[in-house]
Formats: structure tokens, C-alpha cells, sequence
């Protein structure tokens, strides 16, 4: 079986100039965020947006829901793969990143379709089981902090309706899942979730080795 190919910064640029269809305004959101703090680190790359909103479209999502907005570029990214009438709840746990996606939504035309909702995302996922009752979702994506992902996975999946997509991002946390000197609660975090998700019967299960690792779940019918 042959080995994944290195990405190199060549490769990546490659990739990108042949594939990526990033307008003016992703760009600017993406070049924004990138000035701030850790924000290139924390940013979805714009080939893994661009992947996120493929497959809203091939799994026919009319209604998505997001862990974790950041500055909102998957968020943008998502929304645009919406039919007009479809819906995105996004959540944080504060406001101070989204607000700076909240222009750049409205500039797009899809800030109608977004519902951005702040607190704990455990509170705010409860809620939304609550009021609306399982299965809600054709799409959930996870991509907040690592050690509540298992409980977000959780909820993501008692929301999300059969036949349904869960994307995880940050699987592979900058290759420390495989560091055994790595034991910060973040790595162990996404090293048992990542264990627990090959036996969870409940999920088909592909875990793509592109950007930091993204893991795609089909909620079984």
C-alpha cells in the first residue's frame, strides 16, 4: 500500500492554483483572520472550506449545524452551499471572533441563513435537542475546543438525522496523536475520541489525512 505523499509548500500552492475557487470575500475574511493571534492556526484552510461546502451540497443540506464559529469563514463557506430557505446554527463561546465574520456574511448575502448562538456549546446543542428533537441536521461540523469534542460529538449525532453527515476537524492535531510524549488533554482528547469513533457502530467512518486531519461520520439509517 503506498504511503500518503508529503505536502510540501510547493504541493500545497500547487493544489491551491489548480482547485481552490476562493472569491474576494473569503479572501479578505481569510487575510483578516490571519492577522490575528493564532488566527492562521485556527482558520480552516480555505481547500478544507471549500471541501465543507462539497459536501453540503452532496448530501443535500438544507439545514447545517456548526461547533464552533471562530471568524466564521466555514461559516461563510457553509452558508453559501444552503438552498435561500436553508439554515446554519453556528455557536461560540463568545462573540468577539464571530462579529468579525457578521460583514462578511452580510456582503455574501447569507447572513438571514445564519444563526449564531453564544455560551457553551454543550448548553446550546442541549437546547437545540430540546426544543427541536433529534435529528434536525443534514450536516454537523465539530471544529471547537478538543476537550469537548466527544461530548459535542454526542450531541452532533442525536441531532443530526439518519443518513446524515458529522465532519470533525483537527483528527490528527498537527500529527501529536501519534507522539507518545504528547499528553496534553487536547492530543489525549482527540486520541480517544479518535478510538472510540473506529468501534462506533452507529457511523460509517473515513478519516482523510488532508489539512489536520478530518474525520467524516454517515449516521447509519
Amino acid at each position: 500500500m503506498a504511503d500518503q505523499i508529503t505536502v510540501t509548500p510547493g504541493l500545497a500552492g500547487y493544489l491551491r492554483e489548480v482547485s481552490l475557487r476562493e472569491d474576494d470575500i473569503l479572501r479578505e475574511l481569510r487575510a483578516e483572520t490571519a492577522d490575528l493571534p493564532a488566527g492562521a492556526a485556527m482558520q480552516v484552510p480555505p481547500e478544507e472550506g471549500q471541501l465543507l461546502a462539497l459536501l453540503a451540497g452532496l448530501v443535500g443540506a438544507r439545514s447545517v449545524l456548526e461547533v464552533g464559529t471562530f471568524t466564521g469563514y466555514s461559516t461563510l463557506c457553509l452558508a453559501r452551499a444552503l438552498p435561500p430557505d436553508g439554515r446554519l446554527v453556528t455557536c461560540d463561546i463568545t462573540d468577539r471572533w464571530p462579529s468579525i465574520g457578521v460583514g462578511y456574511w452580510q456582503r455574501a448575502g447569507v447572513a438571514d441563513r445564519i444563526d449564531l448562538r453564544i455560551g457553551d456549546a454543550r448548553e446550546t446543542l442541549a437546547t437545540l435537542l430540546a426544543e427541536e428533537g433529534p435529528g434536525g441536521f443534514d450536516l454537523v461540523f465539530v471544529d471547537a475546543d478538543k476537550t469537548g469534542y466527544p461530548d459535542y460529538y454526542e450531541l452532533g449525532l442525536s441531532l443530526t438525522r439518519p443518513g446524515g453527515l458529522i465532519v470533525v476537524d483537527n483528527t490528527l492535531f498537527f500529527g501529536r496523536v501519534v507522539d507518545p510524549a504528547a499528553e496534553d488533554p487536547d492530543t489525549v482528547a482527540i486520541r480517544e475520541l479518535n478510538a472510540r469513533l473506529r468501534t462506533d457502530e452507529r457511523v460509517d467512518l473515513s478519516l482523510l489525512a488532508v489539512a489536520d486531519g478530518v474525520t467524516l461520520l454517515r449516521r447509519r439509517p
